[in-house]
């Protein structure tokens, strides 16, 4: 039924806790999980003169939330690949399940705190509204 499982991520606890919904969706159908952090173009951007700083800076940030959940995955025996992009998050969602014939999205309804829930609640809803690929969304 699943072959290829996305696990969206922003680094936070309920982006881990959707990634163990994945793990038994992945363990029960031999699915390989896709780990993505998505850098937000806009914030990678927002300091003047230092946008490639910080671009860096967010992207090593996302290589360690998605290393995190691919080295979990392997510890249970899931097959797991990590990536990390830089765009609009929930188009770059999209597109990356487009891309890898993405069977499911498992994703948090809220992410990180403050301002950053709101936004991580809105990429989701932009993930359901927006995509054609079924998405099992996990509430925190």
């Amino acid at each position: 039924m699943y072959d290829v499982i996305l696990i969206p991520t922003d680094g936070s606890e309920a982006a881990m806790d959707a990634a163990k919904h994945a793990f038994s969706l992945a363990e029960r159908y031999e699915a390989t999980v896709h780990v993505l952090s998505v850098v937000e173009q806009s914030e990678s951007a927002s300091i003047v003169g230092r946008g490639d700083e910080k671009l860096e800076t967010l992207r090593e940030e996302g290589t360690d939330s998605t290393k995190h959940i691919v080295e979990e995955a392997l510890s249970r025996d899931v097959d797991a690949v990590g990536a990390v992009e830089v765009g609009n998050p929930d188009r770059t969602i999209l597109d990356y399940a487009d891309e890898h014939d993405v069977d499911i999205i498992v994703m948090s309804t809220h992410g990180r705190s403050g301002v950053g829930r709101f936004l991580m609640g809105s990429v989701t809803e932009g993930v359901l509204r927006d995509g054609k690929t079924p998405v099992l969304a996990v509430q925190r």
